[in-house]
């Protein structure tokens, strides 16, 4: 894969090109981005994945839940339907998405969770049901240029910031790197927890940003417990088992699951991986499975793996969390 990557370093410039033109029609209004009456937050990133979109969309949802009816709309990869799509007690993987599941699995009572690739359109949709929402969490959708989202959070991971990327198909970048140009708020994520106050100003110093932004750092939170359908075990009771990852990058998860001194074997599948019928028989002959909450989602459905299926809680914690609050707050008190 990275010497196929190689070999296509040609294409680059006309990937770049292609992305760049696109997005300066936008930026001169001959493509247009349609404004919403109500509040819409967009998280995304400029990479392809594996930057902590997920835990981002939880944090708003934990910060604003209580105060205003909100909604998630993401594009639903991968899943088996079209259109809009409102999750509700019938909801499946395969009807909106392993990530929109897991948010519709662990606040359904407090959000509404839909699914549309045209975002313009399921925007609409949520503003014409009953209980419409008053703000709408936009999940990776900083490309997503049709919208003019009134509140834009980048994400880029510590150990590979956009900064240092190309775009594709040699890098990973979806854009290039100006594009950054149009978030509210850069946050770079799962940064190690002793990162010094030098290393932050470097970053700073490379990252830039302009006069209407602010940079902040946040890292990953894991739970001392990991969780079933029915039942809880602390990590510290674990002997070996086997850590099963469908995500862009488990790197952070393996490195924290060794520094508690446990073992156990990696099954590594590649981000958003559909598991077949020979994953699931292989799964069958491991004794105990943990897994990401997201991977939890897809295979908590095959009943040979319930009583050995775990997933492990992750969450983000944010450096001067208090001041990334009020701006988001403070933007939302200019639009409701």
């Amino acid at each position: 894969m990275i010497f196929l990557r190689y070999i296509l370093f040609p294409v680059v410039p006309i990937y770049y090109l292609i992305t760049w033109l696109r997005n300066k029609l936008y930026d001169f209004g001959i493509k247009k981005s349609i404004s919403h009456s109500l509040p819409v937050i967009c998280v995304g990133n400029l990479s392809a994945g594996g930057t902590g979109k997920t835990p981002m969309i939880e944090y708003l949802i934990n910060l604003l839940k209580d105060d205003y009816l909100i909604a998630t709309l993401s594009r639903g990869y991968k899943r088996k339907t079209d259109g809009f799509q409102l999750a509700n007690n019938n909801a499946t993987v395969e009807s909106i998405g392993d990530e929109p599941f897991q948010f519709y699995n662990k606040f359904k009572k407090e959000v509404l969770v839909a699914v549309d690739a045209d975002r313009n359109n399921g925007i609409k949709q949520l503003q014409s049901i009953d209980n419409r929402p008053e703000i709408i969490l936009l999940d990776d959708a900083f490309q997503h240029r049709k919208v003019k989202a009134g509140f834009n959070i980048l994400l880029t991971t510590y150990s590979n910031p956009y900064f240092k990327d190309i775009v594709l198909p040699t890098g990973n970048l979806r854009e290039p790197r100006n594009g950054a140009k149009r978030a509210n708020i850069i946050v770079v994520t799962k940064c190690p927890k002793d990162l010094g106050d030098k290393e932050k100003s470097r970053i700073l110093q490379q990252i830039n940003p302009k006069a209407h932004q602010q940079v902040f750092f946040s890292s990953i939170s894991y739970s001392n417990s990991i969780i079933s359908s029915n039942t809880t075990k602390a990590i510290e009771d674990l002997k070996d088992f086997t850590l099963v990852t469908g995500i862009a990058n488990a790197s952070p998860l393996v490195r924290f699951l060794k520094e508690k001194g446990l073992e156990f074997e990696h099954l590594n599948f590649k981000d958003h991986h559909e598991f077949l019928k020979q994953d699931i028989l292989e799964l069958d002959q491991r004794e105990l499975i943990v897994t990401t909450e997201k991977d939890f989602m897809r295979l908590k459905q095959y009943k040979p793996l319930k009583d050995k299926l775990f997933y492990l809680p992750i969450s983000i914690v944010i450096n001067d969390e208090v001041v990334v609050n009020k701006l988001i707050r403070d933007f939302l008190k200019t639009k409701l």
